[in-house]
């Protein structure tokens, strides 16, 4: 009887030691968790000065309507070349943040949102160094009015050059230099040249006040500037900055 009872006891041994590998065996042991990753956000690198050939390569979308030098054939689409650098880089900023959205903004965007910072930095480098072209001043004389018997581009001229203290109007060279070549330190846009249906538009909107382009820097001064200005007035600046050109370059294409 008591060796019955000394095989039970080590049956239920030898089953409790069974039972204990069993549930090691089956029991989870927790794993300690990974340290939290810290994420930050994608920020875009600082740009620097544009490069010239970097934006030539990244200048074909721009072709279709400005032409690969920036002087475009179409007249309603304006001419980049000339232009100063930070002044264009400027304006693909105000197209991809959606505040400049008047004219052709709408098909400027996309093209825009594509861009990075440096991208439109380099595209501007590429047109600033490209030669502007010129077109023709209108030499219709005025039938009517204050300045009846002057020829359109005289009345565009005289704006141009001394402006109208009388009516609070700059001479625009004081901005856009004598000929026309911008500014590139404030970033005055070159206009020598500019195709004169879009220099006409986007003094109507300056003097409107339409153009959405929130930029008290250069907006508030060309506003305060196209406010007085007649539609006389405005197609005879439109018309002189059209043929402004360079007597150099008058004298190359004669040769």
């Amino acid at each position: 009887m008591r060796h019955a009872r000394v095989l039970g006891y080590a049956g239920l041994t030898a089953a409790l030691a069974v039972a204990a590998v069993a549930f090691a065996q089956s029991t989870v042991t927790p794993v300690a968790a990974d340290p939290k990753v810290e994420t930050k956000p994608l920020v875009e690198a600082k740009p620097v000065w544009g490069d010239e050939k970097r934006g030539a390569q990244k200048a074909g979308t721009c072709a279709a309507c400005h032409g690969l030098d920036g002087n475009p054939t179409d007249p309603q689409y304006p001419r980049l070349a000339g232009m100063p650098e930070r002044y264009i880089a400027h304006q693909l900023e105000l197209f991809k943040t959606s505040q400049r959205t008047t004219g052709m903004a709408a098909v400027m965007k996309p093209f825009a949102d594509a861009l990075t910072a440096q991208d439109m930095r380099d595209l501007g480098a590429h047109f600033a160094m490209q030669k502007p072209g010129a077109g023709v001043a209108d030499d219709t004389a005025i039938a009517t009015g204050p300045n009846a018997g002057m020829k359109f581009y005289e009345v565009g001229e005289r704006l141009f050059r001394q402006g109208d203290a009388t009516r609070g109007i700059p001479a625009c060279m004081a901005c856009h230099g004598p000929a026309g070549g911008g500014n590139p330190g404030p970033a005055y846009p070159a206009i020598a040249g500019q195709q004169s249906a879009y220099a006409q538009r986007r003094l109507e909107e300056y003097r409107a006040g339409t153009t959405t382009q929130t930029d008290p820097h250069l907006f508030n001064i060309m506003a305060s500037v196209a406010k007085p200005l007649t539609d006389e007035e405005i197609q005879s600046l439109a018309s002189y900055v059209q043929g402004l050109h360079k007597r150099s370059d008058e004298a190359t294409a004669k040769e």
